[in-house]
């Protein structure tokens, strides 16, 4: 009797967010959420994000698609076709991951209701900072330097 050889298929994490302004709390999360499988991100539209900050984002979506697309934990990028706060909602329907995480900013209970309703196990991470690191977020980094660029006229 020959021994069968089991593959072990890789879990699939889906993440979503705007990613503007990456910094190290962005990588943080991106290597944590890739800790749990195959990590894809859904990144918010150039509408969609300015429809749910008051802004358009400072890169543009594909430039947010090419510098995700080359993270190492990263091995897919969609562009998240919805709109409004879940506005990856298509995407979840499509590629059914097992995992969506988001950090403790990012949590919701719309989002956590979505993904009982799919079967897909919703995850909330701490948001902490890399060793060393300071926490940062993309709003206040933004607001930092339009203070740096007023104080400069």
């Amino acid at each position: 009797m020959r021994n069968k050889k089991t593959v072990k298929i890789p879990k699939t994490v889906l993440v979503s967010g705007c990613f503007d302004l990456l910094h190290g709390g962005h990588i943080e999360f991106l290597n944590e959420a890739a800790s749990y499988g195959r990590l894809i991100v859904s990144v918010g539209s150039d509408r969609n994000v300015a429809l749910l900050k008051g802004e358009a984002p400072y890169f543009s979506l594909d430039e947010r698609r090419y510098i995700l697309k080359n993270i190492a934990c990263v091995s897919d990028v969609v562009v998240g076709t919805g709109t409004g706060l879940l506005d990856f909602e298509p995407e979840l329907r499509r590629l059914k991951p097992d995992y969506f995480i988001v950090n403790e900013d990012g949590h919701a209970e719309e989002k956590r209701e979505l993904c009982r309703a799919r079967g897909v196990e919703y995850v909330v991470l701490k948001r902490v900072p890399h060793a060393g690191l300071p926490a940062r977020a993309s709003s206040t980094i933004k607001n930092d330097l339009r203070l740096r660029s007023t104080r400069k006229k």
